[in-house]
């Protein structure tokens, strides 16, 4: 009897609303090392898909807004302790899907745990820093205070399979936003991981949703989504992103754009410009509230 195996690739799935669903399309794609070799198959998510998550996100929104700022940051930070029992497994999808070395996978890695804890510990301190009682001329307190966009769409970065994805979907769902990813396509392996860590966190199902697929299918139905209020649009190529506003103009989706250029040359182990509380902010709405001072 030889000795030979043959490996039985995973088919990875979809994550929604705390499940993983299999694409109702039944279509999937073949997964890529960087020199080319099968990894594994990814399910090829449809229009339904992204309505699906969509409605799970919405449906979660209330709930995870609800929460005290000091249980989402010690959910985050759960999250990061997770990543950190699945580190082995996460160097290795790093390491095949953008031809890194063991020690630079694992540097994303670490640096994707650290990105994590470092969001977590903004949770309660996003008021203080961003909210603030104005000086009015009247017999009124002016209070500004921060409150969560929504559900926000976010285009995962193509070129940082982990550390690229934890820096944008961190900022978004801290401050009590619920969220749909797009994973990168090429290298979506470590994100659907991170989705099965998820899965067994604290996280309540609906915060967090992700779809693989083609992003030349699934862009333009999450940007269009009457029920989507706010786009990442980092993983967005520049040239793309014109189709991206337009397609958010109708219910006037916020659309938080790149770097100038592009992130061809975005250094995401640069902590100065990878994490940064401006990038919570973005998914932030400030409502003003007056009351009269009484007597």
């Amino acid at each position: 009897m030889s000795d030979t195996r043959i490996a039985v690739r995973k088919t990875y799935k979809l994550y929604i609303g705390g499940q993983f669903p299999r694409s109702e399309s039944g279509r999937s794609y073949v997964v890529q090392a960087a020199d080319g070799t099968p990894l594994a198959n990814a399910v090829r998510g449809s229009r339904k898909d992204v309505r699906d998550a969509v409605r799970a996100a919405r449906g979660a929104f209330p709930g995870w807004a609800a929460r005290t700022a000091m249980n989402r940051g010690q959910i985050l930070y759960r999250v990061a302790e997770l990543l950190e029992g699945r580190r082995d497994q996460l160097r290795d999808e790093v390491a095949l899907a953008e031809g890194l070395d063991s020690a630079g996978a694992g540097e994303q890695v670490d640096r994707s745990i650290d990105r994590l804890v470092w969001y977590a510990g903004w949770a309660d301190k996003l008021s203080q820093v961003l909210g603030t009682v104005n000086p009015v001329g009247a017999s009124y307190f002016d209070f500004s205070i921060p409150e969560p966009t929504g559900v926000v769409g976010v285009i995962a970065p193509e070129e940082s399979s982990l550390l690229g994805l934890v820096s944008r979907l961190a900022p978004v769902v801290v401050s009590g936003n619920t969220a749909v990813v797009l994973a990168s396509e090429g290298r979506p392996l470590a994100a659907v991981t991170l989705t099965e860590i998820l899965a067994t966190s604290d996280v309540p199902g609906g915060v967090l949703n992700l779809i693989t697929g083609h992003r030349t299918e699934l862009v333009s139905w999450l940007a269009a989504h009457m029920d989507v209020n706010a786009i990442d649009a980092w993983g967005v190529p520049v040239d793309q992103l014109a189709a991206v506003q337009v397609a958010g103009v109708e219910n006037m989706k916020r659309v938080v754009r790149p770097p100038r250029g592009g992130l061809q040359t975005f250094d995401w182990l640069d902590d100065g410009r990878a994490q940064r509380p401006e990038y919570i902010a973005a998914f932030l709405e400030i409502k003003t509230v007056w009351h009269p001072i009484g007597m």
